[in-house]
């Protein structure tokens, strides 16, 4: 069952009960409406009779107006008729405990079937005491009775084709937007990924809805568009070395070589090879850090201790490379040098920058200053290199993206994109400040463990509220 067939029936549903509690409290009220009417007609009738018999004396049976099925029984305290019009026999049962029941301020009501019988008292100028007993066939009040109950059901039933009508309407009208919604999402594919949906009065969920969808698109794009550059500039990268390897095996086996001649192509094969691993090593570590947050392990880490290892790693490497680590003030306790983080990450993170510098300076030296304040650790790493032109800032941190002043040393561009994405990761910033031929500075800031469970958990509060917001579309 479609949710249109499902609205229509619910709204059918609800306004047929709604309108039998209508109709089932128009009849009742209208029969209790008739019941004391008759009622009072009754008691108006004994009285009229004892007054008339109280002023006549026997009342000839010819002159008392008469109605349906009419009999009139007048009782003395003892239980005895003295008076009686209608048929003989009392209609009735009337016990001495019933007549003891009926006062001159409490009237008796009984009804058998579509007959109806009031029991009045009244005493008269001696202070003798009678209990009257008038009862009827209040047929043109049942009469009315029936012709209403058959309007209410005629009525009862016209609403709910009315209602199933207006439902079924109501039901489409509603859900038009979703239709529209639908047709929508379907004409989107990987070629028009770029198309997003049409939002209309951003007042209710349909258009939060179609906003969702709108983000999810933006944020596939944005992969699609990643993933199609990535496996671009991959495969690009991942040729030239196989190309040069190529050529040079081509180029070995055109003539005899001697062993030196040998030697030296397979060492070039194997600077190939190196640069390829190197690559590949890259690409996963950029996979890993693109990959789902929730699948990183964090734990506490000491700063200092992942600059110490970053430092012995580097110099180990290249003993060449000289890396200065300064610290600019030192916290008061040592929990404000813990961060929560993924340990791997943040060693690939800080051995890429400070590689970097000394790679890109022609001193081969990097300073590193560590800074704390409240809440937040404070890395500044400078080099004394190239520098960065201003046009290309802004780029620095795409995948496989260089400058045009570092092309000529070895390098694929991984790197600072790798580096960019791991501290997102840690909720941390990244600025660069540069200028040719001067030096480059990366600016790190990372929260400190307190911090970091303050800024998720802020987090989460921010994207519940933001997912209930209301919004409209057409």
């Amino acid at each position: 069952m479609n949710i249109r067939t499902r609205l229509t029936l619910l709204f059918v549903l609800l306004v047929a009960l709604i309108m039998l509690l209508f109709t089932g409290s128009v009849y009742y009220f209208y029969d209790q409406f008739r019941q004391q009417e008759f009622q009072q007609r009754l008691e108006e009738r004994a009285f009229t009779t004892i007054q008339l018999r109280e002023d006549v004396g026997e009342i000839p049976r010819t002159d008392l107006s008469f109605m349906i099925d009419e009999q009139i029984t007048i009782y003395n305290d003892q239980g005895l008729v003295l008076y009686s019009k209608g048929t003989q026999r009392p209609r009735f049962p009337v016990s001495p405990g019933l007549l003891r029941r009926i006062t001159t301020r409490q009237p008796q009501y009984l009804r058998q079937g579509d007959i109806e019988a009031v029991g009045v008292r009244s005493q008269n100028s001696r202070g003798q005491s009678f209990v009257i007993f008038v009862s009827a066939n209040d047929r043109y009040g049942f009469s009315k009775l029936d012709r209403l109950r058959d309007l209410l059901v005629v009525g009862w039933l016209l609403s709910l084709i009315i209602a199933g009508i207006a439902g079924y309407l109501f039901a489409t009208d509603a859900l038009r937007p979703v239709a529209e919604l639908i047709a929508q999402v379907n004409s989107i594919s990987a070629t028009n990924i770029h198309e997003r949906l049409r939002v209309g009065r951003q007042r209710d969920e349909l258009a939060a809805l179609a906003r969702t969808f709108n983000a999810l698109l933006s944020r596939l794009e944005v992969a699609f568009v990643t993933q199609k550059s990535f496996v671009s500039h991959a495969s690009h990268e991942l040729r030239t070395p196989l190309t040069v390897m190529m050529g040079q095996i081509e180029v070995t086996r055109l003539q005899p070589r001697t062993t030196p001649d040998y030697e030296a192509a397979l060492d070039g094969l194997l600077d190939e090879v190196q640069n390829m691993i190197r690559l590949v090593n890259g690409l996963l570590e950029l996979a890993q850090a693109n990959a789902d947050a929730v699948m990183l392990r964090y734990q506490p880490v000491r700063i200092d201790e992942l600059l110490w290892q970053a430092q012995s790693q580097m110099t180990q490497k290249k003993p060449s490379y000289q890396i200065d680590i300064d610290f600019e003030n030192l916290p008061d306790q040592e929990e404000d040098l813990v961060i929560m983080g993924e340990e791997s990450l943040l060693q690939t993170a800080l051995q890429n920058l400070l590689e970097n510098g000394c790679k890109y300076s022609t001193d081969e030296q990097v300073s590193v200053r560590i800074a704390f304040e409240p809440g937040e650790i404070h890395l500044t790493i400078s080099d004394h290199g190239q520098g960065i032109p201003p046009g290309d800032i802004q780029h620095i941190f795409e995948p496989f993206f260089r400058s045009e002043n570092v092309l000529t040393i070895r390098g694929h561009g991984i790197g600072l994109a790798l580096t960019r994405r791991i501290i997102d990761l840690h909720q941390g910033r990244i600025e660069v400040e540069s200028a040719l031929n001067k030096g480059t500075t990366f600016r790190i800031s990372l929260p400190t463990q307190t911090n970091a469970a303050l800024r998720q958990s802020a987090l989460h509060l921010t994207n519940e509220t933001h997912s209930d917001n209301s919004l409209d579309i057409h």
